[in-house]
């Protein structure tokens, strides 16, 4: 059940022994529910999932026209697991009928995963500070604190878009603050960031006739490499094939953006290498997000490229007990950023959490296995690798 974050709820709770829950997971995206289900197949029971808002609420801040670049296809037994399902035997596509899902379907999903898995939920409870002593880590919202030995940081990264970059950054319209495309005022668009939301958004312009400018540092479009992380995705450089792109959409690759300045009522952009791009349209800007990880840098390592370190388990190596699930999970070179990805350690964080709690796991273990959802051998895994 989804419960709301009913402070005297949670106060009754604390008067008795679930006060001190077996795992908190803070984040109730896609990798929070995931990882959840992954906790309650491996047979832990007393855990609670936090959210800041309510289930999936970073898919359903999407617009309207965003969907998954990534295709549903239903799972099937011989272990076929659709791309972005985050539970074993789990099928969006089975249940939605949609290939390439709005973020507002794919949050229904999650709230139905909730709601079949009867997994706690509280909502719209923000993790105001969590408190690590002796062991033990106290998660504080501005109404209750509870307390576990284990937690997992689920929070995901799509609610902090990136900002800045260049002088002026701030004149633009970052593109996860738009409700939809169709409502935007304009003819002429700048569009700074030319990965997939920045194509994204001149995709749907185009077709509406809007004439866009799109400027990247490097060259997104051209890159030759098989992994996502990357590369543009298929469904996008299909899309970029499509007539109204082609005659709309104009493409500026490694052409670092480093001013933008509002003259009288006309926006001025320039480039690196000193061109000037003028438009009476907000510019938009698609320069991705910053991951939620940086709210807890201070309970891990830090990598070289800034990510968490984490140990073979996800696991903290500077503060035992605290794990990272989702898009901002890195081992050595390999990249976990899209579900397909990150949700085969689920069941390495849920099995590592189980036998702490001496809770047996191999049936577990060998069930998430078949179902290419256990992944712990990462030294099969190449540069180009699309399996993990």
């Amino acid at each position: 059940m989804v419960a709301s974050a009913d402070a005297e709820q949670i106060s009754e709770s604390a008067e008795g022994k679930s006060k001190l829950f077996d795992v908190i997971v803070v984040g109730a995206g896609a990798a929070g529910v995931g990882v959840g289900i992954a906790l309650a197949h491996a047979g832990v029971g007393n855990f609670i999932i936090i959210e800041r808002e309510t289930v999936g609420a970073s898919f359903s801040s999407w617009t309207e026209e965003t969907r998954f670049i990534t295709p549903s296809f239903p799972s099937n037994s011989i272990g076929m697991l659709d791309l972005n399902s985050i539970a074993v035997g789990v099928s969006p596509a089975y249940n939605m009928r949609v290939e390439h899902p709005t973020g507002r379907e794919y949050a229904e999903h999650l709230k139905d995963l909730v709601d079949f898995f009867e997994l706690r939920v509280e909502e719209n409870s923000e993790v105001k500070q969590i408190v690590h002593e002796e062991g033990i880590f106290s998660v504080e919202t501005e109404d209750w604190t509870i307390s576990s030995k284990h937690i997992i940081w689920a929070a995901g990264e799509f609610l902090y878009p990136q900002l800045g970059g260049f002088a002026g950054s701030e004149l633009c319209r970052h593109t996860a603050s738009l409700a939809n495309y169709a409502d935007l005022e304009g003819d002429d668009f700048l569009i700074v960031g030319g990965y997939e939301s920045g194509v994204d958004a001149a995709y749907h312009l185009a077709k509406r006739g809007k004439k866009v400018t799109i400027f990247d540092k490097e060259d997104p479009w051209g890159l030759d490499s098989s992994d996502p992380s990357t590369s543009l995705s298929t469904f996008t450089y299909e899309r970029m094939r499509e007539l109204s792109f082609e005659e709309n959409v104009e493409l500026f690759p490694e052409k670092p953006v480093v001013s933008l300045d509002l003259i009288a009522d006309t926006y001025e952009l320039k480039t690196e290498d000193g061109q000037l791009f003028k438009s009476k349209t907000q510019p938009l800007l698609a320069s991705g997000f910053i991951g939620s990880h940086t709210l807890v840098s201070h309970f891990f390592e830090e990598r070289d490229d800034g990510f968490p370190l984490l140990n073979e388990y996800d696991e903290s190596t500077k503060v035992p007990g605290m794990y990272l699930c989702g898009p901002s999970v890195r081992h050595d070179n390999h990249d976990f950023c899209f579900i397909f990805k990150f949700r085969q350690r689920f069941a390495v964080v849920a099995q590592s959490i189980a036998s702490s709690l001496d809770i047996s796991t191999d049936e577990f273990v060998e069930a998430y296995r078949q179902w290419g959802m256990y992944l712990d051998d990462l030294s099969c895994c190449g540069q180009e690798c699309v399996s993990c």
